[in-house]
């Protein structure tokens, strides 16, 4: 099977600052890739890479057999995006800016209504199409965010801490998708910091510190170290030292009377 996704020597500088490294990366049809890292690893400059957003890169990626860089928009249409902040034009209601995004994407106007309706019922925010988003909660914006990202049914989905701001049903129904999408064949490259979900969800988890790839494989491959969970695994491999000695630091710290 061929990758979908082949990033080569994938290099990034903000100024005189390293945060991609030399990232090589397969990513193949229908597989749920977690990727993780500590803040400032990298893990949203390649995101944001992916998707077209940053274009100022060394190296090569390619999608659908296509150069990113020269066929950006044709590899747009079929890439869907979930970034972690809801930014909406909260003006709208969901109808309005799903009817927005559709048109974005050149989908008929039914198919954007049926597609919507469904989604947000799912959502449980179909009584709310036609309310104005600016009184919405984070969570419920977050929902019609993550319906946009999937409108136009894409063929991969890139998510970018797309939990952030949902209550734990929708967490569970998000988990389900996950699911559902990819046995569609659909290709889910999923950041989180979230780890027991990227843990049950991944087929592969890639975890990045400090601009590199430093772990790459399923998790029972991880685990071959001996740890039990991939919260520990993550915390092994990018700690610099023990995080319960720095808790215990902390809490001793909130109860120093010294001052």
């Amino acid at each position: 099977m061929l990758p979908i996704i082949t990033v080569r020597h994938l290099n990034k500088k903000y100024g005189e600052k390293v945060v991609l490294n030399d990232i090589n990366l397969n990513i193949f049809p229908g597989q749920i890739i977690g990727y993780i890292g500590p803040n400032g690893a990298g893990k949203s400059t390649t995101v944001k890479i992916l998707t077209g957003i940053i274009q100022d890169y060394t190296g090569d990626v390619i999608v659908f057999d296509k150069d990113l860089r020269s066929s950006i928009l044709e590899v747009k249409s079929k890439v869907g995006y979930i970034p972690e902040l809801a930014e909406l034009y909260d003006l709208l209601t969901p109808r309005e800016y799903l009817a927005f995004i559709g048109k974005l994407y050149h989908l008929p106007d039914d198919v954007i209504e049926e597609r919507s309706r469904k989604m947000l019922t799912s959502f449980s925010l179909l009584d709310n199409i036609d309310q104005r988003m600016d009184s919405f909660s984070k969570g419920m914006k977050q929902k019609v965010l993550i319906t946009s990202g999937l409108l136009h049914n894409p063929t991969i989905v890139i998510m970018d801490e797309p939990l952030s701001g949902l209550d734990a049903n929708a967490v569970i129904l998000v988990k389900e998708l996950l699911q559902a999408l990819k046995a569609e064949g659909k290709t889910i490259f999923y950041c989180s910091h979230m780890m027991d979900v990227v843990e049950k969800v991944s087929d592969r988890i890639v975890l990045i510190n400090n601009g590199t790839i430093i772990a790459d494989g399923t998790f029972e491959e991880l685990r071959q170290g001996g740890s039990d969970s991939l919260e520990q695994i993550f915390s092994r491999l990018t700690s610099s030292g023990n995080q319960v000695q720095n808790a215990d630091d902390l809490a001793a710290a909130m109860n120093d009377r010294s001052s």
